[in-house]
């Protein structure tokens, strides 16, 4: 017995210096999102920038990174998922360094944007080799757990880092922090992370990926610019997005292997998780978005000082998360995502409907709730995306689920930082808690939005249709190979 202990304790040690490594990955990724808020208002003082300036410094990076999610996910599982993953620690750490030299918004805009190319690699990647490496349902969703437990690490540890080091140097310095966690990630996974790929590999999709990136880049400009610009603007780009999507559907369902696999959305709760994905992340970015400026613009705080302030947010989240894929794998996720959608909602009556700003028990309360609902409503998204999909397109399933999130992050920022130019105009900071309350409102509805679709997709109909979905695509799957010989 002794044998099979010692062959089975260095089998362990690898899984989890793999999930350690992918967690390291996501590190980065999240702490540079939640690090940035932070850094804003400077930002936007050295670069004579604007509320749309600052929307682009986030949503250039979330727009990429949305549009590729998908692609880099398919390229993983055809050419290799380490090899995919150690090029997307490469180009993110090196789009970091470009970023901290940045001479102006364009550049920086631009450095953002190669940033998200590697980051695009990343998280898809990772997902999937967490997936083939852990096997067993129960344990891969502790280890989704853990991983939902890096994004509250960022944002319990952003905030601070963020403010210490923009008070400190000053805002380039953020993205130093990206440098040493990127090369330690990188010797790692060459050490630690084997190789592997679907059995099958699928076949790019050049009109897909052009279709993608011009839905999610003209509805996007569209919200950003349509304040400042008008209808004469955002009129042309609504009506490209609509081509877009329309392309999207007629297009995708005639490829034996398109980019988006439109088949898992016949599951009722992976329908379910794109959703909750963008309601949830559209309020995360808001919500990060508004306190920000809130906190340093109109109350004078410092960036660490404004960091502090948001970290019971962080901390809650940090708590939550793990706990949250201890309650998926052991009851399901309708308990997490309920308490999600309820938190979450909590938080945004009490800023919309109570002026949370004008009261520090209020404020704090609003922090507490978000944090609470945020950190519960990670681990139900990736589990649903991974778990009632085959192996073999595990790679695909959590680029769909990463995809959502960064859509909703970026129409986020895109839908919120239009309402509140909207209402306060070129100088951001007059009449500002008036004209957050709208997007108060918008956050409310995604949060309802979460409870509501998550209560919808959890039932024992919605897991029979995950049961029928995965067993069609086992078995279509199984019949192409025979299919393109006869």
């Amino acid at each position: 017995m002794s044998v099979p202990e010692r062959q089975a304790d260095p089998d362990r040690r690898r899984r989890l210096m793999v999930l350690a490594v992918c967690c390291m990955s996501l590190l980065i990724v999240s702490l540079d999102a939640t690090v940035l808020n932070v850094a804003l208002p400077s930002m936007r003082k050295e670069l004579h920038t604007t509320v749309a300036g600052m929307q682009w410094t986030i949503d250039a990076y979330t727009l990429v990174l949305a549009s590729l999610l998908i692609l880099a996910g398919s390229t993983a599982d055809r050419i290799g998922r380490r090899k995919v993953f150690t090029t997307g620690l490469v180009l993110f750490t090196l789009g970091s360094v470009l970023c901290s030299l940045a001479p102006g918004l364009g550049w920086l805009v631009t450095f953002r944007m190669i940033q998200a190319v590697g980051g695009s690699m990343l998280n898809p990647a990772a997902m999937s080799i967490i997936t083939n490496t852990f096997t067993d349902p129960r344990e891969r969703a502790r280890a989704i757990g853990v991983w939902g437990g890096v994004v509250g690490i960022s944002m319990a540890a952003g905030p601070i880092i963020g403010g210490l080091l923009v008070d400190s140097v000053g805002w380039r310095s953020i993205f130093w922090i990206n440098l040493p966690v990127g090369l330690a990630a990188l010797l790692l996974t060459w050490h630690y992370v084997p190789e592997s790929r679907a059995p099958k590999a699928r076949r790019p999709d050049p009109v897909g990926q052009a279709l993608v990136i011009a839905l999610l880049g003209s509805v996007t400009y569209a919200i950003i610019e349509a304040p400042g610009d008008g209808p004469s603007v955002a009129a042309p780009l609504a009506a490209v997005a609509v081509l877009a999507l329309v392309g999207l559907l007629l297009y995708e369902p005639r490829r034996e292997e398109p980019l988006i696999e439109l088949r898992f959305f016949r599951s009722v709760p992976f329908a379910g998780a794109t959703v909750i994905a963008v309601s949830a992340f559209a309020a995360l970015s808001g919500f990060l978005f508004l306190n920000t400026l809130y906190l340093q613009d109109v109350r004078g705080m410092s960036a660490l000082d404004a960091g502090l302030h948001m970290l019971p947010m962080a901390a809650l989240t940090f708590v939550c998360a793990p706990l949250s894929g201890r309650m998926v794998g052991s009851r399901g996720s309708r308990l997490p995502l309920v308490v999600a959608g309820v938190c979450m909602a909590g938080c945004g009556v009490l800023f919309a409907a109570f002026e949370a700003e004008t009261s520090t028990a209020l404020l704090f309360t609003g922090y507490v709730l978000f944090g609470v609902g945020f950190g519960m409503v990670n681990a139900p998204i990736t589990n649903t995306a991974v778990s009632g999909m085959p192996r073999a397109q595990a790679g695909v399933a959590s680029a769909v689920a990463s995809t959502s999130r960064q859509t909703g992050a970026t129409l986020g920022v895109a839908v919120i930082g239009s309402v509140l130019a909207a209402g306060t105009g070129a100088v951001h900071t007059t009449g500002f808690v008036e004209a957050s309350r709208p997007a108060w409102w918008i956050i409310t509805g995604c949060a309802l939005a979460v409870l509501a679709v998550g209560l919808a997709t959890t039932g024992q109909w919605a897991r029979e249709t995950a049961r029928r979905t995965a067993a069609q695509l086992e078995a279509d799957d199984a019949r192409q190979p025979v299919d393109s010989t006869s």
